[in-house]
Order: structure tokens, then C-alpha cells, then sequence
């Protein structure tokens, strides 16, 4: 046995104890920035802990973690017990680990390389408590590098990855990198969310093909995993995120009845 052995197994038990309280990882992605990913991850754990859920969601967009504005935990801090940190929580069953809370203030960049990063993601999962939860959100920064790379080889059995994409030909090309992204790593693909699908107009309820629409299940079809719903391109969406409400908590809405759509989808498939 080589001196590094006995401590690769302890930071594994430590790794596999935290995990082993999580029953359901979903792993959020894009191939490109600026396509909602951030905003469906929210939803999508704050929807599951609306439905009953004890729920998690870790922020992994190290250089740009937005995850508390959109939650409206902008400011809050994480406290330390025991060696460990404690996620803020958010009513009703709610729990959120993000960069953000351990910043000195919100201009901060992370100037950080691959294996520092690495570091960071690895004690998000050790070093946080999360306790027992039924789902475990996990929201990755663009594309296929550092973060999603470490996040599938930490966490090998996650239930898998929800890609979001936009109609663009450009978001499409980049969202079939992901899903082949997660085929290689062995990770499934839980199904592609098409996001900004119509524009909703707001004086005559009519609506308009902005950025075209049905890219996102074409490419899912092509692709051969499921296709999870259309989210529109609403202003409700928008403000609501800068103001810490998603849209999810106001189901009247199309956006808010939309987005408990894929919550309620994801739920029966995997519950």
C-alpha cells in the first residue's frame, strides 16, 4: 500500500457518505451560455420542493454563479459546523450551495484553473451538509469542460442530465455536443428542455417565432433521448429571476404552468 492510499479511501468514504443521503442527481447543462440553464435549474428545484421534495441544488458556475440572485439569497452567507458548511435554505425544503456565498461581494471574480476548480466542486459535495434529500440539482456552467467533467467523474450514478437549448441552429449545434457529451461519460440523458420557444405577446395573447421553434425536440428525436417540454420567451420569466421569485411559484402563468409541466415529467420518471 503506498502512503497516498489510506487518504484516497477516506476522501472517497467521505465523498460516497454524502452522496449516500441523495436519492435522485440531476444534472443541468447546456452547450451554450445565455439559453436559460441557470433559470431552469432553479425552477426545476424549487418546483420539486413546492411538490414535497427535500431538495438540493449546487451552483457550479464557478466564475458566473447567479443561482442566488434568481432565488432571492443574493447577500447570504454559509455557516460552518464541525468541519463542515451548511447550505442556505429556502422555505419550504430547499437547500443551495453556489460560489456566491463564500465571496466577499458580488464583483469578485474567481480566477481559478482546472484543478483548483476541481477542488472546489469536490468539497460542494464532501464538505457541504446536505443531509438527506429526495433530489440533488446540480447546475454546470456551459459547455463540456472542467466542471462537467469533474462533476461525472465524482458523481458516476447520477439519474442524468437535462440539456437546455434555445430553436437557434447555433444552440442546437452546441446542445447535441452535450447530449454526445454525456453519452461518452456514460452519464443518461434525462431528456432536452427547449427554452425562449415563442414569444408571448402581452396585449394580444398571440405569439411569435422569435428564435423559430421545434428545434429542441427535432434535435431530441434526432439525437434519440426524450424531449421535456417548451418553456416561452416571457418577460415574466425574466423579471422574476432578477427579482428572486421563478416563475415556478406562480403557476397560473403559461411560463409557470410550463415549467411544473417538466418538474411534474421529471418526477414520474424518475420516482
Amino acid at each position: 500500500m503506498t502512503p497516498t492510499e489510506p487518504m484516497i479511501k477516506s476522501e472517497n468514504f467521505k465523498l460516497n457518505e454524502s452522496l449516500d443521503r441523495i436519492k435522485h442527481v440531476i444534472i443541468v447543462m447546456s452547450g451554450k451560455g445565455g439559453v436559460g440553464k441557470s433559470t431552469v435549474a432553479c425552477n426545476l428545484a424549487l418546483g420539486l420542493s413546492m411538490a414535497g421534495h427535500p431538495t438540493g441544488i449546487m451552483d457550479l458556475d464557478i466564475h458566473g454563479p447567479n443561482v442566488p440572485k434568481m432565488l432571492g439569497l443574493e447577500g447570504e452567507r454559509v455557516a460552518s459546523e464541525n468541519d463542515g458548511l451548511l447550505p442556505v435554505e429556502l422555505p419550504p425544503r430547499l437547500k443551495v450551495m453556489s460560489m456566491a456565498f463564500l465571496l466577499k461581494d458580488v464583483d469578485s471574480p474567481v480566477i481559478w484553473r482546472g484543478p483548483v476548480k476541481m477542488g472546489a466542486i469536490r468539497q460542494f459535495i464532501e464538505d457541504v451538509r446536505w443531509g438527506d434529500l429526495d433530489f440533488l440539482i446540480v447546475d454546470l456552467p456551459p459547455g463540456t469542460g472542467d466542471e462537467p467533467l469533474s462533476i461525472m467523474q465524482l458523481i458516476p450514478r447520477a439519474d442524468g442530465a437535462v440539456v437546455v437549448t434555445t430553436p437557434q441552429d447555433v444552440a442546437l449545434l452546441d446542445s447535441r455536443k452535450s447530449i454526445n457529451f454525456c453519452k461518452q461519460m456514460g452519464v443518461p440523458v434525462l431528456g432536452v428542455v427547449e427554452n425562449m420557444s415563442t414569444m408571448i405577446c402581452p396585449h394580444c395573447n398571440g405569439t411569435v417565432e422569435v428564435f423559430k421553434q421545434g428545434g429542441g425536440e427535432r434535435s431530441a428525436a434526432e439525437m434519440g433521448v426524450p424531449f421535456l417540454g417548451k418553456l416561452p420567451l416571457d418577460a415574466d420569466i425574466a423579471l422574476r429571476g432578477d427579482s428572486g421569485e421563478p416563475v415556478v411559484t406562480d403557476g397560473r402563468g403559461p411560463a409557470g404552468k410550463a415549467m411544473m409541466a417538466i418538474v411534474d415529467g421529471l418526477r414520474q420518471h424518475l420516482l
